[in-house]
């Protein structure tokens, strides 16, 4: 239950993301269910070693670097998954940024 609890969190934070950042389109609420899942297959495979390969840079930046990892892993999901787009790397900082914190808010409401 609690997977399925997460997977509505991330499309409702997809979905007001998408509403708030100009440059994101998302064709319905079914395609910001895919993006989540993607995102969350992504996040939890792909990111890793990522971060282990980028290491050295975010050493360099002083962490800085997770940014720029963090908007790849949202590039990638735009270009894996139809009706889901981002117009460029500001917007898909942006929409990392409010993804992260409409999920935090509401995971602590539920939580």
């Amino acid at each position: 239950m609690s997977l399925i609890i997460r997977l509505l969190i991330s499309t409702l934070a997809v979905l007001v993301a998408s509403n708030l950042v100009p440059g994101v389109h998302v064709d319905g609420t079914i395609t910001a269910v895919i993006v989540a899942l993607v995102l969350a297959f992504l996040n939890t495979f792909i990111r890793p070693v990522v971060q282990i390969l980028a290491l050295p840079l975010t050493i360099l930046t002083l962490g800085l670097f997770y940014f720029v990892v963090n908007v790849l892993m949202i590039l990638l999901a735009a270009y894996l998954v139809d009706g889901f787009s981002i117009d460029g790397f500001i917007a898909a900082l942006f929409f990392g940024i409010i993804m992260t914190v409409v999920s935090t808010v509401l995971g602590m409401f539920l939580d």
